[in-house]
């Protein structure tokens, strides 16, 4: 549900933009934002720190697109949380042997460390592919392209290296439980 609610910011942004421009996409979206963060709140009784940052990140770049008429605030945006979440998966891995795919998902799976740092790092790098994608697409593409890449496109790659992060996990869940026996 929650996902389908955070969804919904994102479904407005590329409405307004298509039907007037990006600016009505970005007031749409910080609108349609706010009310999705109040009833996140309101039914969930807590915001989670990921989601108050992105819904910070939202406000902050599209109030500096707004007041500045500039719409590459609002997609540096999107560059800048890719390349941010890279930093902090590969600062944690490999500064402080942290891993924080495991410490999200380690409570109700159990795998092999170096399958924690080995999909730590798949998504370290997936979030460096897609900043880096986000900047091509920043400066080469039409402000209507980046739209459909930051509704459509940012969401099925996330949806795809979703899929093969569980097919690897389920692969060597089966191994690990294997080997205990």
């Amino acid at each position: 549900m929650k996902q389908l609610l955070n969804f919904i910011p994102l479904i407005c942004f590329f409405v307004f933009l298509t039907v007037y421009d990006i600016f009505a996409g970005v007031k749409a979206l910080m609108i349609s934002a706010t009310i999705v963060f109040f009833i996140i709140y309101v039914v969930y009784k807590r915001i989670e720190k990921i989601e108050l940052f992105s819904y910070l990140m939202i406000i902050i770049f599209g109030a500096l697109t707004l007041y500045l008429h500039n719409e590459n605030f609002i997609k540096w945006k999107v560059t800048l949380i890719n390349f941010l979440f890279a930093i902090i998966l590969l600062v944690s891995q490999i500064g402080f042997k942290k891993n924080l795919i495991q410490k999200i998902l380690g409570k109700e799976i159990q795998l092999a460390a170096e399958v924690w740092n080995k999909l730590n790092m798949l998504w370290a790098f997936f979030f460096i592919l897609c900043g880096l994608v986000s900047l091509y697409v920043t400066y080469n593409m039409s402000t209507e392209f980046f739209g459909i890449f930051k509704t459509f496109i940012l969401p099925g790659a996330s949806l795809l290296v979703t899929v093969i992060s569980g097919i690897y996990i389920y692969s060597k869940v089966d191994k690990t439980d294997k080997t205990k026996e």
